[in-house]
């Protein structure tokens, strides 16, 4: 990339002014990429709590339905399943974590009373009201469970695509601003070092011819002298003719 970039004082302030830009992006996406890494280190942490929480669940209610098939059939726990008559409503909204849009899931009617699962209370036993709060405890995991897997999920593709970025700047980018800087710089020196040479020769060439001239001005000079003392001296007349 260097030896493409023409050497001027033009290329080199607008080279300059990219290192500058870059390392200010470079600084911004590694504070980014640190606070992104802390994020999701606390959301994994959540994420095994829930998930841990999830498998006790998904265990605690199948333990509990296998009770309640076991003593009152399959026909009286399918029943009171089928009498649901209100079903559970999830809502989704959204929240930013270090410019990350992650899901915020909202769950209502999960947990039931009694009085508001369809079925009778005298018709079945404390069987089948356990299984059923089995299942809404196990539904309200699995809903935390999606919320969290899926903040996490993209918190992590955050955080690839800022590492990728920092080490574009960092390995690619601003060694390559760098070194054209570098060959920029150099350039200008040599070129600044053959104009010193250049006019210094030209006014070495110029004090030579002023010598010279000044050497010719004064050989025009002596050369005039001997030539006034070659001639002859004037008479006024002859002697000793009066």
């Amino acid at each position: 990339m260097a030896k493409d970039v023409k050497p001027t004082r033009k290329n080199l302030m607008e080279i300059e002014d990219r290192i500058e830009l870059s390392e200010r992006g470079h600084g911004t996406l590694e504070k980014k990429r640190d606070g992104l890494i802390m994020e999701f280190m606390d959301i994994l942490d959540k994420a095994q709590d829930v998930r841990g929480d999830l498998a006790d669940d998904y265990d605690q209610a199948q333990r509990k339905i296998n009770m309640a098939r076991a003593m009152e059939g399959d026909v009286a726990v399918r029943g009171a399943a089928a009498a649901l008559q209100e079903h559970p409503e999830i809502t989704t909204e959204s929240k930013n974590i270090m410019g990350v849009v992650v899901p915020q899931i909202e769950s209502s009617r999960v947990s039931k009373d009694l009085s508001e699962r369809g079925y009778g209370i005298m018709g079945t036993s404390a069987r089948i009201d356990e299984a059923a709060e089995a299942y809404e405890d196990l539904l309200e995991s699995i809903i935390l469970a999606a919320e969290v897997e899926t903040a996490m999920k993209k918190m992590l593709r955050e955080i690839e695509t800022t590492k990728r970025r920092v080490n574009a700047l960092e390995f690619k980018l601003l060694p390559d601003l760098y070194n054209s800087q570098e060959y920029i710089e150099q350039k200008l020196e040599e070129q600044e070092r053959e104009e010193t040479f250049r006019l210094k020769k030209i006014k070495e060439k110029k004090e030579q011819e002023e010598k010279e001239a000044r050497d010719e001005e004064a050989d025009e000079d002596e050369i005039e002298i001997d030539e006034a003392d070659m001639e002859p001296p004037a008479t006024g007349g002859v002697p000793g003719n009066d």
